[in-house]
């Protein structure tokens, strides 16, 4: 799932504080077995493999963290913090060493990952890194204004597409090869800039969303067609959240600022439409269908939006969650998290929908930051801040040889560096990096340090 949106980020640059907020950040990881979430005080990282209990599986105390993202169950960790927005850091959190950091140009909004790429999005450029050495492969320049820095990222590396705003005035989504490094297509997706994004888990499905939080639609990948149009509410606009599809790619959860969140249900009817004629409601669809031609535009396409199969009601709105739908032990659930620091579980009924039932709330942080009661980490899993970690290259290289070290001449000032500054290239570990010990991730080859400017080719 495309997990990556912010809950609240009150230390986020340029972000202001807000009363009771807890999360700078809070994020699912890109199958939904790990959550991360951050805040003024530190990041902390659970296995939601269970329902009843949640494991802290790494606690930091970097300070005013906004970003923080793992890659799968691997140990590498990207976090981004307030006090430097602009520099991206990379982690092995399992050996509290430091692989990488990057600068950029301007304050980092998003990070994406996926097992083939890194993707960081600014307001207007996007860099995109190879994740097994971070070079640089391609910087996407004058990018429309994207404040929010909304972007998704396939999780599947060989269908490898990122999806960004085309317009900052209207709905428009590019579709980007973040393989090959070429753009696919841009779909002209809501009349209203676009809010939301996310793929499904085989990169064959996006999903979007818009500012007015009405309507959701579900795209054909690479072709952009449009497969689904769900009406999420007709009364009022709304801020949404957060999408996600399920893993099989069946059902496609969305949350937003009110106490209800939609999950709905990707039919696809038979060429015959046998399937559904018995049915009242496709009788009545039908009729709409054969109506359309004679009613308004905006009338005939509403009356064609399929409702939602089930739904959630929270007990509180006007917060920003992010939500996922997983498996965990063996049946569906639909996973919130809030930003009053609370993850809320609930059991979905794939067949029926309807009201999903509340199997277990779980508190992240306690009264004091998880030093009262709530989820507890192991002593022995909290680290230093990050600024005192040794780099992974100098933790693993050899004394004979060292790390491998050029440099090149920086490009121009809106890459990232000054004209003329020389910037270091990529420091090689001697050795391989073997950052998951389920085998999640392949051995890698790591750098340390770098600016993102001047490495790479251009658009």
């Amino acid at each position: 799932m495309e997990s990556g949106e912010g809950v609240d980020r009150p230390g986020g640059p340029g972000g202001p504080d807000g009363p009771g907020l807890r999360f700078g950040c809070a994020s699912f990881n890109q199958d939904s077995t790990s959550l991360a979430v951050g805040t003024k005080t530190g990041y902390r990282l659970f296995s939601v493999t269970m329902v009843e209990k949640l494991d802290c599986i790494h606690e930091s105390e970097t300070p005013d963290v906004y970003i923080v993202e793992r890659l799968f169950s691997s140990s590498l960790v990207v976090v981004v913090s307030a006090a430097m927005p602009r520099r991206m850091n990379v982690y092995h959190f399992k050996k509290g060493t430091e692989i990488c950091n990057y600068s950029y140009s301007n304050n980092i909004l998003a990070v994406r990952l996926n097992r083939q790429r890194l993707v960081v999005c600014l307001e207007e450029s996007i860099y995109i890194h190879n994740i097994k050495d971070m070079k640089l492969l391609k910087t996407l320049l004058n990018t429309p204004s994207n404040p929010s820095g909304l972007c998704a990222l396939s999780i599947n590396h060989s269908n490898s597409y990122l999806a960004y705003p085309g317009s900052a005035t209207i709905g428009e989504i590019v579709v980007y090869d973040a393989n090959n490094l070429s753009t696919v297509t841009m779909i002209p997706a809501h009349d209203s800039p676009l809010a939301a994004l996310t793929f499904n888990a085989s990169g064959t499905k996006l999903a979007s969303a818009s500012e007015r939080g009405t309507v959701i639609r579900v795209f054909s990948i690479p072709e952009g067609l449009r497969l689904f149009e769900f009406r999420r509410g007709m009364k009022r606009y709304v801020s949404i959240s957060s999408l996600s599809f399920s893993p099989d790619g069946q059902f496609l959860c969305a949350s937003s600022n009110t106490e209800t969140v939609h999950i709905f249900k990707l039919e696809q009817l038979g060429p015959s439409g046998e399937d559904e004629a018995a049915t009242w409601t496709a009788y009545m669809g039908k009729m709409f269908s054969a109506a359309s031609s004679y009613l308004p535009a905006q009338v005939s396409g509403m009356m064609s939006q399929d409702r939602a199969f089930a739904t959630v009601h929270l007990l509180a709105s006007g917060q920003r969650n992010v939500c996922t739908l997983a498996m965990i032990q063996k049946l569906p659930r639909l996973l919130v998290a809030s930003a009053d620091g609370q993850l809320f579980i609930y059991n979905v009924d794939p067949q029926d929908g309807g009201e999903c039932m509340l199997a277990h709330t779980h508190r992240l942080f306690g009264v004091d930051e998880g030093r009262g009661e709530g989820a507890e980490c192991d002593g022995s899993e909290v680290t230093r801040p990050p600024h005192t970690f040794p780099s992974y290259a100098a933790t693993v290289a050899l004394p004979a040889t060292g790390p491998v070290t050029a440099t090149l001449t920086g490009y121009s000032e809106d890459g990232g560096a000054k004209k003329g500054e020389i910037i270091p290239e990529h420091e090689f570990a001697a050795g391989p990096v073997c950052l998951d010990d389920e085998n999640e991730f392949p051995p890698i080859n790591w750098c340390h340090g770098g600016t993102a400017a001047g490495q790479g080719r251009r658009s």
